[in-house]
């Protein structure tokens, strides 16, 4: 019973936020904008994608909180950090400030897998929203925790291809990074009898995905970690790939080679997951970001046509027609 007030609670307080004034204004797209496609780097591996009529979420996660691992262990900081670290045992709430300045619209979620850092905005969003959520069983059983309805959950494992009407998606089953030298591996699904509230440590992969939207005449390949199964991507011709780009890819054979081969040599990358989540917005990324210059050389030289975009926060992309954009399939 107790638990279940302070879920009401947590439901209250949540929803009464986002009513709050929105101190940050994110850029309006006109509905005559509606032939292009216009791409935004929300941090981590969240993305929005939106002809400015229908919006898509990519792993959207905002919040950005500080984990403590034990006393002598605490994610990274600097001067003047004042935000309180989340130890093992200590509830999750995400930062609703921060999802209501950038997130004003979605309808519909995608979620690459259920850790942390791709699902704990989650709930929220899709309540201030109304948003449908895409995912595995492990994020259903998620958003279930958080009273979801089902009527906004659709449950994928991949091999799914469906028709939304302004878009449609194929589901592909994926591999997570390979962390812990290779020795990463979680069989574990989110039980359906967990309730929210929840602590940093119910969180679990429970399987990962990839998608490709197919909308406004582009296709774009989505990944949210520094791994892929080659054989689920054979016979696809993305003209953009959001590639995982963080440093556990240089645990994977030929990572940039294999994959600019099997996706035929795709136009544009776009780079994600590759920014120092665990840190603020507003803090430095020149670390991360010199890191990132490796990553654009081996696409490069895997493929010397493909343009590498470095994406900055909440700074939108435009595609162009896609008749406007080369084909680099010639590599």
């Amino acid at each position: 019973m107790k638990q279940t007030i302070l879920l009401y609670v947590i439901i209250v307080c949540l929803l009464s936020a986002c009513n709050q004034q929105d101190e940050h204004k994110t850029t309006n797209i006109a509905a005559s904008d509606s032939t292009f496609v216009k791409l935004t780097y929300l941090g981590t591996a969240g993305w929005e994608i939106t002809d400015g009529k229908t919006v898509i979420l990519i792993d959207p996660y905002l919040s950005r909180i500080r984990r403590s691992y034990s006393e002598n262990s605490i994610d990274s900081t600097f001067p003047g950090d004042i935000r309180t670290s989340i130890g093992p045992n200590d509830f999750v709430i995400s930062d609703t400030a921060s999802i209501n300045n950038y997130i004003k619209k979605a309808d519909y979620i995608l979620v690459h897998h259920s850790h942390r850092d791709h699902i704990m905005d989650v709930p929220y969003i899709a309540f201030k929203t109304g948003a449908t959520v895409v995912g595995t069983e492990s994020t259903a059983n998620f958003m279930g925790a958080y009273g979801i309805p089902e009527e906004k959950i659709i449950t994928v494992k991949g091999g799914e291809d469906y028709d939304f009407g302004t878009f449609s998606l194929k589901v592909m089953q994926s591999l997570h990074s390979p962390l812990f030298e290779k020795r990463h591996y979680d069989s574990r699904i989110f039980s359906r009898d967990k309730k929210a509230p929840l602590r940093i440590t119910d969180f679990v992969e429970g399987g990962s995905l990839a998608f490709l939207i197919r909308f406004k005449g582009h296709e774009i390949l989505t990944s949210g970690s520094m791994n892929y199964i080659e054989k689920e991507l054979e016979g696809l011709h993305p003209d953009v790939a959001i590639v995982g780009a963080a440093a556990s890819r240089s645990e994977i054979y030929d990572y940039a080679g294999r994959l600019m081969r099997v996706l035929n040599y795709p136009a544009i990358v776009l780079p994600t997951h590759w920014d120092d989540f665990t840190l603020p917005f507003t803090s430095s990324q020149q670390e991360k970001l010199k890191e990132l210059g490796v990553f654009q050389k081996e696409i490069t030289n895997a493929s010397p046509k493909t343009k590498v975009i470095i994406p900055k926060y909440f700074e939108p992309i435009i595609l162009p027609l896609r008749k406007q954009i080369p084909d680099v399939s010639s590599n």
